[in-house]
């Protein structure tokens, strides 16, 4: 695929994982992911508490509670509950993975990583550089 349609269909995939971070009940953080493979989107998902909990994510004190999933990890989670598999895929997320899910993002054969917002903690994206996979940062996506 050429440069430009590639920067086309990745800020479309982008605008459509920041509709999906809307969907989200935490008050703190929307954020929101897709998995495309094959040029098709094979999983999605975004940060809130596990299947069976209240929908709140955060604690009295307004901190974010330890069990809430994150959005790649659900949209992963969400492949491995099906016959589809993450291998060579690219994750699209509105914000960047922190550490522990990029381990999950790395071992789930994701290849190519495009997101809007840096996580203020960029060791997530420095350890998948490290393990040899793309990242593209597209901050404005033109809406």
């Amino acid at each position: 695929m050429s440069g430009k349609k590639q920067e086309r269909y990745d800020k479309a995939y982008l605008k459509m994982a920041r509709e999906w971070g809307k969907l989200s009940h935490c008050k703190r953080k929307q954020v929101g992911a897709i998995i495309v493979k094959d040029r098709m989107i094979i999983s999605d998902g975004y940060n809130g508490t596990p299947t069976g909990f209240e929908n709140v994510c955060e604690d009295e004190e307004g901190y974010t509670k330890w069990y809430v999933l994150h959005a790649e990890a659900n949209a992963i989670l969400k492949v491995a509950a099906s016959t589809q598999s993450c291998e060579d895929a690219t994750l699209y997320i509105t914000l960047s993975p922190c550490k522990e899910c990029s381990k999950l993002v790395h071992q789930a054969g994701i290849r190519r990583v495009v997101y809007q917002q840096a996580y203020k903690d960029d060791s997530g994206l420095q350890f998948l550089a490290k393990a040899g996979v793309e990242l593209k940062h597209i901050p404005h996506l033109d809406d």
